[in-house]
């Protein structure tokens, strides 16, 4: 579908009489093409041109009825005056509900003053209107044609200074998805970037992936939030953990009940999904879904109703959806226990979270984040000296901290240390008995590791040495997407020393040595025949 912005031309536009066909009007002419259709063309035009964009209006339905034509009113006090037509015309594009999916979107800079033409501009190169420009031109001397147009692509990145705005709000909207935290993982600051990018160009599902605690449910409020602040969604978030909705009432909480639809449905009830709309809909963990409400999701995603149970009376909902699991859904999808069709409708873009491991650089700013946090929810602000900061953190980044429940742990460590701490100071005691608790901690959850492991393999034949090396590699596999992705995990470093790296056939080699297969090892949700 094609659609069209522009504004009205007081003077190229202008005509009343049966005459004005004998001479070019840019927008009447756009609508002539008979090898170009436009299906929708939005006219913004001035209030006191109103009775010239009747006309247009009328003429542009004449030439091309399969066109359809909106005007839209805007006030410029002065046409001339840069900071008031872009304030205006940012906000107009601001609020307009673009679909990118499934419309193609062209800007007209050939009427309007020259001011008016560069805002345009500026607003599509900024990809603030994920558009083309449109450029129309008049007919040879003297001939009754609707002229020519082109379309343009310009690159402003090599005007230093536009460029740079362009890059500072893009870094802003970066800034605002991390919280404002200042992380120093290049992998992850790039994740941001690409994330922020998606999230404000597309109204496709978003799929998080990530262990639990890696901070998915925080990133898609940040998210919503980032959406909500450029005027791209109305509506509120929800946000549903999909493990706690267990039988015949999961699909009334989603998708709501008619009254009378079962037993106790005294009231009907609008559902989770209805709540969202023109908002934002966040289901964490959606793999622990029922195929039946994966069903019912996948129709609501595509066509954008569904039908409340008990009732024959279909549902209009209109939501963005992102999705949260820290499962292997193409791995269930083979064991049946999820939709393929519904994991190709939500993995159009798939963003996985790395655990806190993973990041060890950036403990130290996420400290000082947790610090902030804790004087924001308590109105007491605590501080750690130095000895204490350091000794902490050399815990913190050592490869022994295993930071099994990710930023869980590190918001419980602060949480603790930050209410004991007498005068609002954390000082190396409190450090070091955190430290204690957080070793007994992880070393019970290396112990649960162990249990499985014993599930997988014959442990009396194994040297400790070797079970200890072989329960971290499982760790490591239940925790990644994939078996590439676990493999460059696990040899991050001597795979720099290798002119061409095969994680995964290194990994499949060291898993075999035992008896093992990656689906085997992931086969944690079933018991071993």
């Amino acid at each position: 579908m094609h659609v069209v912005f522009g504004l009205l031309g007081a003077n190229l536009d202008a005509g009343k009489g049966d005459d004005r066909w004998n001479r070019w009007r840019p927008t009447v002419a756009l609508c002539q093409h008979e090898d170009w259709l436009i299906d929708r063309f939005e006219l913004i035009h001035e209030p006191k041109f109103a009775e010239l964009a009747s006309i247009i209006v009328r003429d542009m339905r004449s030439v091309s009825p399969e066109t359809e034509v909106r005007p839209h009113e805007i006030a410029f006090d002065d046409p001339w005056d840069l900071e008031e037509v872009y304030g205006k015309l940012h906000a107009f594009f601001g609020n307009y509900p673009f679909r990118p999916e499934e419309e193609s979107y062209f800007v007209n800079i050939t009427t309007g003053s020259h001011v008016q033409q560069i805002c345009l501009f500026l607003l599509a190169e900024s990809r603030h209107v994920p558009a083309r420009l449109l450029q129309a031109s008049p007919p040879r001397r003297n001939q009754l044609e609707a002229g020519t147009f082109r379309t343009i692509d310009l690159d402003l990145s090599r005007y230093d200074q536009l460029a740079a705005r362009f890059a500072l709000e893009q870094q802003q909207g970066v800034s605002f998805l991390k919280s404002g935290i200042d992380t120093r993982n290049p992998a992850f600051n790039q994740l941001m970037e690409r994330i922020e990018r998606v999230a404000i160009h597309s109204q496709a599902p978003l799929l998080v992936t990530g262990p639990t605690g890696a901070g998915k449910s925080q990133l898609a409020r940040r998210v919503y939030d980032l959406k909500k602040q450029r005027r791209q969604l109305t509506g509120r978030f929800v946000e549903v953990n999909c493990a706690t909705l267990r039988g015949d009432q999961a699909a009334s909480a989603l998708f709501g009940h008619a009254k009378g639809a079962f037993t106790g449905a005294t009231g009907s009830r609008p559902g989770l999904l209805r709540s969202a709309d023109e908002g934002m809909l966040f289901l964490d963990e959606i793999g622990e879904l029922g195929l039946d409400e994966q069903a019912m999701l996948l129709r609501a995603i595509e066509e954008k109703r569904f039908l409340p149970v008990g009732s024959d009376v279909e549902t209009e909902c209109d939501f963005q959806l992102i999705a949260g699991t820290n499962r292997d859904l193409p791995v269930d999808v083979r064991r049946g226990r999820f939709r393929e069709d519904l994991l190709a409708r939500i993995n159009l873009w798939t963003f996985r979270l790395p655990g806190l491991a993973e990041r060890r650089e950036d403990i130290a700013p996420n400290l000082d984040y947790e610090l902030q946090q804790f004087a924001a929810r308590t109105g007491t602000v605590v501080r750690m000296n130095k000895e204490a900061r350091d000794r902490f953190l050399h815990f913190a980044e050592a490869a022994e901290a295993a930071w099994s429940a990710n930023f869980r742990d590190l918001n419980a460590a602060v949480t603790r240390m930050a209410t004991l701490a007498a005068g609002g100071r954390i000082g190396v005691d409190l450090v070091q008995e955190e430290m204690q608790r957080l070793r007994d901690q992880w070393q019970e959850s290396g112990r649960s590791i162990e249990r499985d492991l014993a599930g997988l393999v014959d442990t009396s034949q194994i040297d400790r040495f070797d079970q200890a090396a072989l329960a971290e590699v499982v760790r490591v596999c239940r925790d990644a997407p994939s078996l590439s992705a676990a493999g460059r995990r696990l040899f991050a470093v001597s795979r720099a020393a290798k002119a061409q790296p095969n994680d995964a056939d290194r990994l499949r080699k060291y898993l075999a040595r035992f008896g093992l297969t990656w689906d085997r090892v992931r086969e944690r949700d079933t018991p071993p025949a």
